[in-house]
């Protein structure tokens, strides 16, 4: 029997992921809080157009890798021998993820194209928090665990596993930002910390079943 293929290696995807979206999001630190009066919305897009394209760019850059490293990393815990619902999970968050980080990079270009409307443009600056903010982390949240899981299974690197566990748990209370903005803290904290989580990952997680652990991987199936 034909050993199961288990993709490409993960830090490649990882690696491109990490580094497009860290830059897209130094370009954009300057945006006005969902908070911020609506002038003040239009008067940014006025002044930093070039910025908010190129972080539009960036963030849809950042989206290709993530649905990458989220279809790699499904065919690699398949490999190892997981068939219950943890891979299928993570392979969900990741795309669906990965979707609304493209949506808010591309609202986020069309904001830069606002010149005349505060209140367009507030609207577009909250759409591309929303999606970005909320939207992805509660997603990239789902990849979180759906790695996790499986790793505990196959008693893979524990520590890690449950440092994904807890910040996919931060992830989905930083849904809580859509009632409070006082909750927005969760954001950075799920996805910067995600973001270390998968590059560790894509370092740890082995592209084949050891055979020792056999008996380990049927439990976990």
């Amino acid at each position: 029997m034909a050993r199961p293929q288990s993709g490409p290696p993960l830090i490649i995807p990882g690696a491109a992921f990490t580094i497009l979206t860290i830059a897209g999001i130094a370009f954009a630190a300057d945006v006005p809080r969902p908070d911020a009066p609506s002038n003040e919305v239009l008067a940014y897009a006025r002044d930093h157009a070039s910025t908010l394209r190129l972080s539009g760019f960036l963030a849809l850059g950042a989206a290709v890798p993530l649905a990458i490293w989220s279809a790699a990393a499904y065919r690699r815990l398949r490999a190892l021998g997981i068939t219950a619902p943890g891979s299928a999970i993570a392979l969900a968050g990741g795309v669906i993820a990965s979707g609304f980080a493209a949506l808010s990079g591309l609202i986020g270009w069309a904001a830069a194209r606002t010149t005349d409307s505060a209140p367009l443009a507030a609207t577009l600056r909250d759409l591309t928090f929303v999606t970005g903010g909320p939207g992805f982390v509660a997603f990239f949240g789902l990849l979180l665990a759906g790695v996790s899981v499986p790793m505990l299974l196959l008693r893979m690197s524990r520590p890690v596993a449950i440092a994904g566990l807890i910040l996919a748990l931060v992830a989905e209370l930083s849904t809580l930002t859509l009632l409070t903005l006082d909750a927005a803290i969760a954001l950075p904290i799920a996805r910067f910390g995600g973001i270390a989580w998968l590059v560790a990952v894509s370092l740890l997680l082995p592209a084949s079943r050891p055979r020792t652990s056999d008996t380990t991987t049927a439990r976990a199936s």
